[in-house]
């Protein structure tokens, strides 16, 4: 029998819900449990499958969060999937991992070739739920389990209302800054853009390479973006209507901002912004060479290693630190072409059991989508580097990923924004190309 000890966010017992006849009530014997940061009761089950699956086996492709083989996800998955074989005779699962360039581009070759694996673990779910390939969420997850979501992740998860991305990993941002190349400079952490870029004026002074380090280049550069237009009371959409607003005033006075008080007074670095990759951005701060930057949970230790001491303290703002932070979610999505929905839901049940997202979590360094997670993380000693981070999950906002056309504007804006800071560059001319681009693929939504 699995320790179920480590289920006491869900009460005595395993975390399942009999509520409708699915794998899950061949054989189970139920007891009541409460679920109590929720306010819910439930009948849950017992610690496995005492009936036969078919011998069923099922497919996930998933991405992976390590930096090398000793931590690769390959690795989490393996020890996470014994784990369920061994409480659920007859159910295979077979995990695919992939690294973050290829994971994608894997799912769609295999859905255009009507090979769909059962589930995918990926960036991006809003495209195959348009074209009606997914399940949605509460056909597959128990109750408990939907309700332990975070909840703008599980908003950011829907299409037209309905859940089908179920959201897996996440992360927020904090300006990173260099503590030892600040204390020699007498600076104390910017809480405005104008004591940003004075910070930067000083830490230009004193030699130092990126002052503020300024990745618009084609990696990452509309997480970078959606930083910065989030501080200057924008967005990529409008909250009131929620239709795309790439060009409002808001939006085009960061850039112009950006591009006159930041990049035009050579306080980025030596490398153009539209230039500038995220992982070398990163490098360079783990180098000593960067005075701030964006950053997320992952630079924490990247830093470390190479013995840097840094700081971290929320976006700074027009008139003081940024009411909203970016958030990023990660997703699992499962596809309805091979069948198999109990015995899928069953397995991501298990999956988002508390314990096993903690230990993703903790592993990754990164945010856990739970409620459940998110509380023992939050009073956890071990975690207290992290503390930051979730202090700003309640206050992110995510991408626009139940869009279908996010994916093509993502791409968009990586392309053409690093020219807004460019010499020369219009800020309201390329901000309107990029909205008129949005406004014709929402149209075609």
């Amino acid at each position: 029998m699995y320790d179920v000890s480590k289920f006491s966010n869900l009460g005595v017992g395993r975390y399942r819900v009999q509520r409708r006849s699915r794998i899950r009530d061949r054989g189970r014997t139920g007891v009541v449990a409460a679920v109590s940061a929720l306010g819910l009761t439930a009948a849950l089950g017992g610690c496995g499958l005492t009936g036969d699956s078919g011998g069923v086996t099922l497919r996930l492709v998933a991405a992976d969060y390590g930096d090398s083989e000793s931590n690769s996800s390959q690795k989490y998955w393996d020890k996470l999937v014994e784990a369920y074989e061994a409480e659920h005779p007859g159910v295979t699962v077979d995990v695919t991992v992939y690294s973050w360039s290829d994971v994608d581009a894997k799912v769609k070759e295999m859905v255009d070739a009507g090979k769909a694996p059962d589930m995918a673990q990926i960036g991006a779910y809003a495209d195959y739920a348009a074209k009606g390939l997914l399940y949605e969420a509460d056909e597959l997850l128990s109750i408990p389990v939907q309700a332990d979501f975070v909840a703008q992740f599980a908003d950011a998860g829907q299409v037209k209302s309905v859940q089908y991305g179920i959201p897996f990993a996440s992360s927020t941002r904090l300006l990173f800054y260099n503590k030892t190349l600040f204390q020699k400079a007498g600076l104390d952490a910017p809480k405005t853009w104008k004591e940003l870029a004075a910070d930067a004026e000083a830490l230009k002074a004193q030699g130092v390479k990126y002052p503020y380090a300024l990745p618009l280049g084609p990696e990452e550069a509309q997480a970078e973006t959606m930083q910065w237009l989030l501080s200057g009371g924008g967005g990529y959409t409008d909250n009131a209507s929620g239709t795309y607003s790439i060009d409002s005033a808001e939006n085009v006075a960061t850039f112009n901002w950006l591009k006159n008080d930041l990049v035009g007074k050579g306080l980025t670095g030596p490398v153009a912004p539209g230039k500038l990759n995220r992982a070398a951005a990163f490098s360079a701060f783990a180098d000593g060479d960067v005075g701030m930057l964006n950053g997320h949970p992952s630079l924490m230790q990247t830093a470390a290693k190479k013995g840097v001491k840094f700081g971290m303290v929320p976006m700074p703002g027009v008139d003081g630190p940024s009411k909203v932070s970016m958030g990023v979610a990660d997703w699992m999505m499962a596809f309805k072409e091979n069948g198999h929905a109990d015995e899928v839901g069953d397995f991501l049940d298990f999956v988002y059991d508390k314990q096993n997202v903690l230990d993703f979590s903790r592993e990754y360094n990164l945010l856990p989508v739970t409620n459940s997670a998110s509380t023992v993380m939050t009073a956890a000693d071990e975690d207290a580097d992290l503390k930051p981070f979730l202090e700003e999950l309640p206050l992110s906002e995510l991408y626009p990923v139940g869009r279908t056309s996010w994916a093509a504007i993502s791409a968009d804006v990586k392309k053409r924004i690093g020219g807004t800071v460019a010499a020369g560059g219009s800020p309201s001319a390329i901000l309107g190309q990029l909205q008129l681009a949005a406004t014709r693929a929402e149209s075609a939504e």
